[in-house]
Protein backbone atom coordinates (compact mmCIF):
# COMPACT_ATOMS: atom_id res chain seq x y z
CA UNK A 1 0.00 0.00 0.00
CA UNK A 2 1.98 3.38 -0.97
CA UNK A 3 1.64 6.54 1.21
CA UNK A 4 -0.75 8.49 -0.35
CA UNK A 5 -2.96 5.18 0.47
CA UNK A 6 -2.57 5.14 3.90
CA UNK A 7 -5.50 5.89 6.15
CA UNK A 8 -7.61 6.14 3.07
CA UNK A 9 -11.66 4.32 4.12
CA UNK A 10 -12.91 5.02 0.73
CA UNK A 11 -12.23 1.50 -0.73
CA UNK A 12 -13.10 -0.13 2.02
CA UNK A 13 -16.17 1.77 2.77
CA UNK A 14 -17.64 1.18 -0.78
CA UNK A 15 -17.05 -2.47 -1.09
CA UNK A 16 -17.41 -3.77 2.80
CA UNK A 17 -19.22 -3.03 5.84
CA UNK A 18 -17.58 -1.61 8.75
CA UNK A 19 -18.59 0.30 11.58
CA UNK A 20 -16.05 3.17 10.87
CA UNK A 21 -17.99 3.98 8.08
CA UNK A 22 -21.17 5.20 9.83
CA UNK A 23 -18.99 8.26 11.47
CA UNK A 24 -17.25 8.80 7.96
CA UNK A 25 -20.22 9.27 6.32
CA UNK A 26 -22.32 12.86 5.72
CA UNK A 27 -25.27 10.25 6.61
CA UNK A 28 -23.55 8.90 9.37
CA UNK A 29 -24.80 5.36 8.30
CA UNK A 30 -23.11 2.99 5.51
CA UNK A 31 -24.23 5.29 2.55
CA UNK A 32 -21.70 7.94 1.38
CA UNK A 33 -19.58 9.35 -1.19
CA UNK A 34 -17.94 5.95 -1.85
CA UNK A 35 -20.69 4.26 -3.69
CA UNK A 36 -20.76 0.58 -4.23
CA UNK A 37 -23.42 -1.94 -3.23
CA UNK A 38 -25.61 -0.85 -0.44
CA UNK A 39 -28.03 -3.48 1.70
CA UNK A 40 -31.82 -3.03 0.89
CA UNK A 41 -32.90 -4.88 4.22
CA UNK A 42 -36.35 -5.15 5.10
CA UNK A 43 -38.90 -2.33 4.82
CA UNK A 44 -39.97 -0.65 7.65
CA UNK A 45 -41.83 2.22 6.45
CA UNK A 46 -41.12 6.02 5.71
CA UNK A 47 -38.19 4.97 3.84
CA UNK A 48 -36.47 3.49 6.88
CA UNK A 49 -35.23 -0.14 6.33
CA UNK A 50 -33.90 -3.00 8.82
CA UNK A 51 -30.53 -4.18 7.34
CA UNK A 52 -28.14 -7.04 7.88
CA UNK A 53 -30.54 -8.87 10.06
CA UNK A 54 -28.90 -11.85 9.84
CA UNK A 55 -25.86 -10.22 11.19
CA UNK A 56 -27.96 -8.58 13.83
CA UNK A 57 -29.57 -12.18 14.82
CA UNK A 58 -25.74 -13.78 14.98
CA UNK A 59 -24.72 -11.35 17.60
CA UNK A 60 -27.48 -11.93 19.65
CA UNK A 61 -26.34 -15.61 19.33
CA UNK A 62 -22.62 -14.42 19.90
CA UNK A 63 -23.80 -12.86 22.76
CA UNK A 64 -25.60 -15.81 24.54
CA UNK A 65 -22.65 -17.99 23.73
CA UNK A 66 -20.22 -15.62 25.24
CA UNK A 67 -22.21 -15.75 28.65
CA UNK A 68 -22.37 -19.29 28.50
CA UNK A 69 -18.68 -19.46 28.42
CA UNK A 70 -18.27 -17.24 30.93
CA UNK A 71 -20.27 -19.26 33.21
CA UNK A 72 -17.93 -22.56 32.11
CA UNK A 73 -15.23 -20.81 33.00
CA UNK A 74 -16.67 -20.34 36.28
CA UNK A 75 -16.30 -23.89 37.07
CA UNK A 76 -12.96 -24.42 35.91
CA UNK A 77 -11.64 -22.42 39.30
CA UNK A 78 -7.77 -24.31 38.98
CA UNK A 79 -7.76 -22.77 35.45
CA UNK A 80 -4.47 -20.73 34.42
CA UNK A 81 -5.98 -16.95 33.60
CA UNK A 82 -9.42 -17.79 34.32
CA UNK A 83 -10.54 -14.09 35.27
CA UNK A 84 -8.48 -12.90 32.06
CA UNK A 85 -10.33 -15.52 29.43
CA UNK A 86 -13.80 -13.97 31.11
CA UNK A 87 -12.90 -10.24 30.64
CA UNK A 88 -12.16 -11.19 27.27
CA UNK A 89 -15.28 -12.40 26.64
CA UNK A 90 -16.96 -9.59 28.32
CA UNK A 91 -15.18 -7.55 25.80
CA UNK A 92 -16.70 -9.72 23.29
CA UNK A 93 -20.04 -9.30 24.41
CA UNK A 94 -19.86 -5.55 24.37
CA UNK A 95 -18.60 -5.71 20.90
CA UNK A 96 -21.71 -7.93 20.05
CA UNK A 97 -24.41 -5.45 21.25
CA UNK A 98 -22.76 -2.61 19.16
CA UNK A 99 -22.36 -4.41 16.43
CA UNK A 100 -26.36 -5.27 16.24
CA UNK A 101 -26.65 -1.26 16.19
CA UNK A 102 -23.82 -0.13 13.76
CA UNK A 103 -23.09 -3.00 11.39
CA UNK A 104 -27.18 -4.28 11.72
CA UNK A 105 -29.06 -1.21 9.85
CA UNK A 106 -31.46 -0.28 12.36
CA UNK A 107 -33.22 2.99 12.15
CA UNK A 108 -31.39 5.17 15.16
CA UNK A 109 -30.61 8.60 15.20
CA UNK A 110 -27.33 9.89 13.93
CA UNK A 111 -26.07 10.57 17.35
CA UNK A 112 -26.91 7.10 18.65
CA UNK A 113 -25.30 5.61 16.17
CA UNK A 114 -22.43 7.65 16.07
CA UNK A 115 -22.62 6.73 19.82
CA UNK A 116 -22.79 2.89 19.78
CA UNK A 117 -19.57 3.09 16.64
CA UNK A 118 -17.46 4.79 19.23
CA UNK A 119 -17.59 1.96 21.62
CA UNK A 120 -17.75 -0.22 19.26
CA UNK A 121 -14.35 0.81 17.66
CA UNK A 122 -12.77 0.86 21.17
CA UNK A 123 -13.65 -2.17 22.52
CA UNK A 124 -12.60 -3.70 19.21
CA UNK A 125 -8.99 -2.25 20.18
CA UNK A 126 -9.24 -2.98 23.85
CA UNK A 127 -10.44 -6.66 23.66
CA UNK A 128 -8.02 -7.82 21.09
CA UNK A 129 -5.10 -6.15 23.81
CA UNK A 130 -6.94 -8.17 26.38
CA UNK A 131 -6.22 -11.08 24.56
CA UNK A 132 -3.26 -10.62 23.65
CA UNK A 133 -2.10 -10.28 26.89
CA UNK A 134 -4.00 -13.15 27.64
CA UNK A 135 -1.55 -15.10 26.20
CA UNK A 136 1.49 -13.44 28.30
CA UNK A 137 -0.87 -14.80 31.26
CA UNK A 138 -0.11 -18.28 30.18
CA UNK A 139 3.73 -17.36 31.06
CA UNK A 140 2.91 -17.24 35.00
CA UNK A 141 5.17 -13.70 35.02
CA UNK A 142 2.61 -12.49 37.14
CA UNK A 143 0.24 -14.52 39.22
CA UNK A 144 -3.05 -14.79 37.27
CA UNK A 145 -6.43 -13.41 38.85
CA UNK A 146 -4.84 -11.48 41.37
CA UNK A 147 -5.59 -7.92 41.80
CA UNK A 148 -1.95 -6.85 40.14
CA UNK A 149 -2.79 -9.00 36.96
CA UNK A 150 -6.55 -7.88 36.45
CA UNK A 151 -5.37 -4.02 37.15
CA UNK A 152 -2.80 -4.32 35.01
CA UNK A 153 -4.71 -5.80 32.09
CA UNK A 154 -8.00 -3.56 32.78
CA UNK A 155 -5.75 -0.41 33.05
CA UNK A 156 -3.64 -0.79 29.92
CA UNK A 157 -7.18 -1.50 28.10
CA UNK A 158 -9.10 1.25 29.47
CA UNK A 159 -6.10 3.90 27.61
CA UNK A 160 -6.40 2.40 24.38
CA UNK A 161 -10.58 2.47 24.71
CA UNK A 162 -10.68 5.68 25.72
CA UNK A 163 -8.32 7.30 23.14
CA UNK A 164 -10.00 5.33 20.51
CA UNK A 165 -13.85 5.96 21.75
CA UNK A 166 -12.55 9.69 21.69
CA UNK A 167 -11.08 9.95 18.20
CA UNK A 168 -14.22 8.42 16.85
CA UNK A 169 -16.68 10.42 18.54
CA UNK A 170 -14.72 13.30 17.89
CA UNK A 171 -14.69 12.57 14.35
CA UNK A 172 -18.67 11.85 14.24
CA UNK A 173 -19.99 14.34 16.31
CA UNK A 174 -17.02 16.89 15.03
CA UNK A 175 -16.13 18.35 18.80
CA UNK A 176 -12.74 20.16 17.60
CA UNK A 177 -13.39 19.69 13.97
CA UNK A 178 -9.55 18.43 13.78
CA UNK A 179 -11.29 15.34 11.74
CA UNK A 180 -13.97 17.33 9.13
CA UNK A 181 -11.34 16.28 6.57
CA UNK A 182 -12.06 13.07 7.20
CA UNK A 183 -15.67 13.10 5.41
CA UNK A 184 -14.06 14.38 1.86
CA UNK A 185 -12.43 11.35 -0.15
CA UNK A 186 -10.63 9.56 0.05
CA UNK A 187 -12.34 9.52 3.58
CA UNK A 188 -8.26 9.40 5.23
CA UNK A 189 -8.12 9.16 9.23
CA UNK A 190 -4.72 8.12 9.88
CA UNK A 191 -5.53 7.76 13.64
CA UNK A 192 -8.57 5.32 13.23
CA UNK A 193 -6.48 3.49 10.24
CA UNK A 194 -4.08 2.64 12.71
CA UNK A 195 -5.93 1.60 15.71
CA UNK A 196 -9.10 0.25 14.01
CA UNK A 197 -7.38 -1.60 11.21
CA UNK A 198 -3.82 -2.26 12.22
CA UNK A 199 -3.72 -2.34 16.02
CA UNK A 200 -6.06 -5.23 16.20
CA UNK A 201 -4.18 -6.89 14.11
CA UNK A 202 -0.88 -6.99 15.75
CA UNK A 203 -2.34 -7.67 18.89
CA UNK A 204 -4.26 -10.98 17.22
CA UNK A 205 -0.63 -12.00 15.66
CA UNK A 206 1.38 -11.41 19.01
CA UNK A 207 -1.36 -13.81 20.67
CA UNK A 208 -1.29 -16.84 18.52
CA UNK A 209 2.89 -16.75 18.48
CA UNK A 210 2.84 -15.91 22.09
CA UNK A 211 0.81 -19.17 22.45
CA UNK A 212 2.32 -21.31 20.21
CA UNK A 213 5.68 -20.62 21.39
CA UNK A 214 3.83 -21.49 25.10
CA UNK A 215 2.15 -24.51 23.50
CA UNK A 216 4.94 -26.03 21.99
CA UNK A 217 8.00 -24.76 23.78
CA UNK A 218 6.68 -24.88 27.19
CA UNK A 219 3.87 -27.60 27.21
CA UNK A 220 5.91 -29.58 24.53
CA UNK A 221 2.54 -30.51 23.01
CA UNK A 222 0.92 -30.27 19.36
CA UNK A 223 -2.54 -31.29 19.90
CA UNK A 224 -4.07 -27.81 21.27
CA UNK A 225 -2.50 -26.33 18.11
CA UNK A 226 -4.89 -27.47 16.40
CA UNK A 227 -7.71 -25.85 18.17
CA UNK A 228 -6.02 -22.07 17.91
CA UNK A 229 -4.82 -22.47 14.11
CA UNK A 230 -8.84 -23.10 13.46
CA UNK A 231 -9.57 -19.95 15.31
CA UNK A 232 -6.92 -17.90 13.35
CA UNK A 233 -8.54 -19.52 9.91
CA UNK A 234 -12.01 -19.10 10.95
CA UNK A 235 -11.22 -15.44 11.80
CA UNK A 236 -9.17 -14.75 8.87
CA UNK A 237 -11.79 -16.29 6.61
CA UNK A 238 -14.10 -13.95 8.29
CA UNK A 239 -12.12 -10.79 7.10
CA UNK A 240 -12.00 -11.72 3.68
CA UNK A 241 -15.75 -12.67 3.27
CA UNK A 242 -15.85 -9.03 4.75
CA UNK A 243 -13.13 -7.28 2.78
CA UNK A 244 -12.70 -8.91 0.15
CA UNK A 245 -15.87 -11.06 -1.29
CA UNK A 246 -18.68 -8.98 0.51
CA UNK A 247 -19.20 -6.65 -2.82
CA UNK A 248 -20.07 -9.64 -4.86
CA UNK A 249 -22.58 -11.60 -2.61
CA UNK A 250 -24.02 -7.70 -1.65
CA UNK A 251 -24.51 -7.70 -6.00
CA UNK A 252 -25.23 -11.56 -6.24
CA UNK A 253 -28.04 -10.72 -4.00
CA UNK A 254 -29.56 -7.35 -5.10
CA UNK A 255 -27.97 -5.94 -1.31
CA UNK A 256 -30.16 -8.63 0.32
CA UNK A 257 -27.51 -9.82 2.58
CA UNK A 258 -22.92 -9.01 2.28
CA UNK A 259 -20.00 -10.46 3.81
CA UNK A 260 -20.83 -9.00 6.94
CA UNK A 261 -22.77 -11.46 8.06
CA UNK A 262 -20.39 -14.34 7.23
CA UNK A 263 -17.64 -12.29 9.28
CA UNK A 264 -19.99 -12.19 12.18
CA UNK A 265 -20.33 -16.06 11.89
CA UNK A 266 -16.54 -16.87 11.69
CA UNK A 267 -15.60 -14.37 14.00
CA UNK A 268 -17.92 -16.39 16.60
CA UNK A 269 -16.48 -19.22 15.48
CA UNK A 270 -13.11 -18.01 16.11
CA UNK A 271 -13.88 -16.81 19.66
CA UNK A 272 -15.61 -20.41 20.55
CA UNK A 273 -12.17 -21.73 19.34
CA UNK A 274 -9.96 -19.67 21.57
CA UNK A 275 -12.11 -20.62 24.27
CA UNK A 276 -11.96 -24.38 23.59
CA UNK A 277 -7.95 -23.69 23.17
CA UNK A 278 -7.69 -21.94 26.32
CA UNK A 279 -9.53 -24.82 28.34
CA UNK A 280 -7.90 -27.74 26.44
CA UNK A 281 -4.30 -25.77 27.34
CA UNK A 282 -5.72 -25.47 31.47
CA UNK A 283 -6.55 -28.89 31.52
CA UNK A 284 -5.16 -30.35 34.98
CA UNK A 285 -2.44 -32.83 32.97
CA UNK A 286 -0.42 -29.91 31.75
CA UNK A 287 2.09 -29.45 33.65
CA UNK A 288 1.92 -25.77 34.33
CA UNK A 289 2.98 -24.64 38.09
CA UNK A 290 1.82 -21.37 39.24
CA UNK A 291 3.56 -18.82 40.04
CA UNK A 292 6.45 -20.10 38.08
CA UNK A 293 7.79 -17.71 35.43
CA UNK A 294 8.50 -19.73 31.76
CA UNK A 295 11.75 -20.18 30.51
Amino acid sequence: MGSTQFGNFEHFCRDSTLPVCNVLSDQHDQSGPWGGCELTGIPLGKGKILGNLGSILLCALAIVTSIYLIFRSERKKAAVGRREMQLFLAGYIVISICEIFTVGEFPLSDRVRIAFTGIHLAFIVATTWILMLNAIVGYQIIDDGTPVSLALIAGSAFMLLVGTGYITLDTGFHWTGYWDDSYQAPNRNIALYVLYQLAPLVFLVAFYILEAALVLRVLGESRPMIYLTSAAVSFALGQIFNYVVSRYICDGTSGKIDGALFETLFTLISVVLVWVFWSSITEDDWPMPSGTAYP
